[in-house]
């Protein structure tokens, strides 16, 4: 009897992640189903991944996502995932839609060319949000999100019709507190993420308006909370990966429940 590879039979997903973050890749095989694999293309261009042009018809991708584009477009791939939340918020109302116009012409030109799914983190999460029902969402933005991030995400959520009950940047502790949002990542914080923390302060901080919360940042460890967070606060909870994860399962024709992160997968 064979043992399980992952070999995608059902769906292979590629996903642009950031060129130094570990947890997107961690949180994506920690929730994938059976019969799923998930493929990275690595970014290291700043945020957002694509630059409108100066009349705003379009967008112009940076090198390293044609680069992954290309590669994905002989995968055989199901779906593809632009997983960078600030690219979306940085970008603004349209942007993904543009970048997702971009990157399906590339997949197009591959020697192997089925149709492909294209969407980005910031569309998976407003899709999500409509699944869960959450009209008021609180919304948890990692430290290392600088206040023009902080301030974008809260104009692309408005922009897109989302009234927010509130907004949290998670509060690192003492050892990173008096550390500039922007350095956070390159004196490690990225790697010594703790979940429990963050936990306690979306439980002391989420008002009773919230209808639900909304965890952005792909880099952001916390799919290990999801189902605890749904329980102790008795709201649904969607994060940026979990979100990106589901939406590219739909897409792809895969409807598998998925245990032990919350509703949106295991609904």
């Amino acid at each position: 009897m064979a043992s399980t590879d992952n070999w995608g039979a059902d769906a292979r997903i590629g996903i642009f992640i950031v060129g130094n973050e570990c947890v997107p890749e961690a949180e994506w095989w920690a929730m994938v189903p059976a019969n799923v694999s998930a493929h990275a293309a690595r970014v290291t261009a700043r945020a957002p991944w694509a630059r409108w042009r100066a009349d705003r018809s379009g967008v112009d991708l940076e090198e390293d996502v044609i680069r992954g584009a290309r590669q994905f477009a002989a995968m055989r791939l199901s779906a593809v995932v632009v997983g960078h939340s600030s690219s979306s918020f940085l970008g603004g109302k349209g942007w993904d839609e543009a970048v997702i116009a971009e990157i399906t012409k590339i997949l197009a030109t591959g020697t192997i060319a089925p149709k492909v799914n294209v969407t980005t983190n910031g569309l998976d999460c407003l899709a999500a949000l409509r699944a869960s029902a959450i009209a008021r969402p609180f919304l948890v933005l990692p430290p290392w999100f600088g206040d023009d991030t902080v301030q974008a995400g809260l104009r692309y959520m408005s922009d897109l019709g989302i009234t927010l009950a509130g907004h949290l940047r998670y509060d690192p502790g003492p050892r990173w507190r008096d550390v500039p949002p922007g350095d956070l990542y390159r004196l490690g914080m990225g790697f010594a993420q703790e979940i429990e923390p963050l936990r306690a302060q979306i439980l002391a901080s989420c008002p009773p308006a919230a209808d639900g919360v909304l965890i952005a940042g792909t880099g952001f460890r916390c799919v290990g909370i999801i189902d605890a967070l749904e329980q102790e606060l008795q709201r649904p909870v969607v994060s940026a990966n979990q979100a990106s994860l589901w939406h590219c399962l739909r897409s792809a024709g895969v409807a598998t429940k998925i245990a032990g992160y919350g509703r949106l997968l295991r609904d």
